[in-house]
């Protein structure tokens, strides 16, 4: 898709109509929401937005507000998506699944609007939001949880590194070519995954080392094989000499089973797939059996129990 910039902005209402005006124009851009303006005289306020590839990129400028996403705002849709924010200006409160985060700017935090959540301005702001559907992430709902609701500073690795890389995506010129656009937004998508999955284990490095070791070795393997449909559990711990009781203690540690991770990799590599641009778009069935699936069947259940879409539904956002 061909990146498009749009700018809005409240001062073309009457004051009378400002507040009203905004309100219609913060869930134009984003999904359905509720707005609480704060200030007597509706302030004006600025949104700019763009679209690359599956990833809508809006900068905000706003003064004090509330904004709030509830079960009947849910309902009029939007609840596929996930939305970044990465704050530049002024401080936000966001309350999620029972816990709140404070983040000031340089931080970002992660709404899930498939579920309430209240995000609270008491400044004048600014900030930038990244919204992408939630299965570009290729994460279940509940390792989802693990990250909203939650301020993120840059303080690990895998936060800074997710800083950085949205703050220089929101930069990039606004004649990006389809392709560039397509790839630049995957990658976010896999930054924010990683992010998601150091939140849900054990991170490898505080394993021991014999045990770190030994997860590499396995997942390489696992990866090398990744399309044999007779890759099983008994079949890993024989060719890497371990038992396999020992396997599942070395996936417990990852927050997962061996199955599992397994089905996950088959199911990201098929989703990658899946996503080329129409031309180049791979048959269902051919993806399927590439990545070691018995069936066409039994991988778009697999595929929908996953990322809450078909494969065929994936595709065409595309």
């Amino acid at each position: 898709m061909s990146v498009i910039l749009t700018a809005h902005t409240s001062a073309t209402a009457s004051p009378r109509d400002r507040a009203g005006h905004w309100r219609a124009l913060v869930s134009g851009t984003f999904v359905p929401l509720d707005v609480i303006v704060h200030e007597d005289a509706s302030p004006v306020g600025t949104i700019t937005s763009r679209q690359l590839g599956r990833l809508r990129i809006a900068e905000v400028e706003a003064g004090p507000q509330t904004v709030s996403r509830s079960r009947r705002r849910i309902s009029q849709g939007g609840a596929e998506f996930l939305t970044v924010t990465l704050q530049h200006r002024g401080t936000a409160r966001l309350t999620q699944d029972g816990r709140q985060a404070l983040v000031g700017p340089g931080g970002f935090t992660l709404a899930d609007e498939g579920r309430p959540y209240l995000r609270e301005h008491r400044e004048h702001f600014r900030f930038t939001a990244f919204r992408l559907p939630k299965a570009a992430l290729g994460v279940t709902d509940d390792e989802l949880r693990t990250v909203t609701g939650t301020a993120f500073d840059g303080g690990s690795a895998t936060a800074g590194l997710v800083a950085a890389y949205l703050k220089q995506l929101a930069a990039q010129p606004a004649d990006l070519d389809p392709g560039t656009a397509h790839r630049l937004a995957l990658t976010a998508a896999d930054l924010l995954a990683a992010l998601v999955h150091e939140r849900g284990g054990l991170p490898a490095r505080q394993l021991p080392e014999g045990t770190r070791s030994m997860l590499a070795r396995v997942e390489d393997y696992v990866l090398r094989h990744l399309g044999e449909p007779d890759l099983s559990p008994a079949r890993i711990a024989h060719a890497n000499h371990i038992s396999v009781r020992y396997l599942h203690k070395l996936f417990h540690t990852q927050g997962t089973t061996v199955s599992r991770w397994v089905q996950r990799q088959r199911l990201e590599r098929c989703r990658r797939e899946l996503s080329r641009p129409a031309r180049a778009a791979p048959t269902i069935s051919g993806v399927a059996a590439r990545w070691g699936f018995v069936s066409t069947s039994h991988f778009s259940r697999s595929f929908r129990a996953a990322y809450g879409m078909s494969p065929r539904e994936w595709q065409a956002m595309t």
